[in-house]
């Protein structure tokens, strides 16, 4: 039971981490001041999202990886087109 809650947990961590990066991301404001300091907000937020879903998918259910395999996919998304952007 407690390997279980653990799955869950680790996989909500992910899933919530993502969710934070798609926010952030779609409140970039390209033309603000303030700019760089959001995109480098955005990029730790990447990064501990990126590292979320790889704790995740250690301990994840096959229903779990695949939707954590959809997470990993989006967060590239939002690195390729950050950095086309640049």
């Amino acid at each position: 039971m407690v390997y279980h809650k653990a799955k869950q947990d680790a996989f909500q961590a992910a899933q919530k981490a993502t969710m934070e990066v798609k926010e952030w991301h779609d409140h970039l404001v390209r033309d603000q001041a303030d700019y760089g300091h959001q995109l480098a907000h955005l990029r730790q937020e990447v990064n501990e999202a990126f590292a979320q879903i790889e704790n995740a998918l250690e301990v994840a259910s096959e229903k779990q990886r695949v939707q954590l395999e959809k997470f990993r996919n989006d967060l590239q998304g939002i690195v390729a087109e950050i950095n086309q952007d640049e």
